[in-house]
């Protein structure tokens, strides 16, 4: 697994899916994102009963950690999308994706490349206040700078300690501090 590539995987696929639920209506993204966790729970399943799936197999033994469930990640994405969609304003939940999409990628990518820091859990303050850096930037551009820096600090923070997936806890931290602010 290239963790890199993986990164750079969740940042593209991440930004796409902040950009559907912005561009298209509430009820065709909640049925897409219902829809693409279902079949995803469903491929994970097979996998991990040992089928082998033309090409999402590939994908995901080139993608995913070591001793994970097949798709995990990407699953809890889609869950993490699907709440955020459901509680927040399409607005508010578009901004919360970005913020995952972001703040995790490049909060791993410059950690593993700069990280010297550790600071917590394995990961790096270098990682950390790059991923920050890069969400406020990006944020800068939809709401106030102090919203953003706020949104960024606090989001970071709570990706930094959780016990849970960040996929799930990121994009709901993200939308609960835009929703308080905004």
């Amino acid at each position: 697994m290239n963790e890199s590539l993986r990164q750079v995987v969740h940042l593209i696929f991440g930004l796409g899916i902040a950009g559907f639920v912005l561009l298209f209506d509430r009820d065709l993204a909640l049925s897409v994102l219902m829809l693409a966790l279902f079949v995803g729970f469903i491929l994970s399943d097979a996998i991990s009963r040992g089928y082998t799936i033309p090409v999402v197999s590939r994908i995901i033994a080139g993608l995913e950690r070591r001793d994970a469930v097949p798709g995990k990640g990407a699953l809890f994405f889609a869950l993490g999308a699907l709440f955020c969609l459901v509680f927040f304003a399409k607005e508010v939940a578009f901004m919360g994706l970005v913020v995952l999409a972001l703040l995790d990628s490049v909060t791993t990518l410059a950690g593993v490349r700069f990280g010297r820091t550790r600071i917590y859990n394995h990961k790096s303050l270098e990682g950390t206040i790059a991923g920050i850096t890069v969400t406020v930037i990006v944020l800068c551009l939809l709401v106030p700078p102090a919203i953003a820096l706020t949104t960024a600090a606090v989001t970071a923070l709570a990706e930094l300690v959780s016990p849970v997936d960040d996929n799930l806890v990121v994009p709901v931290v993200a939308c609960l501090v835009l929703a308080l602010l905004l």
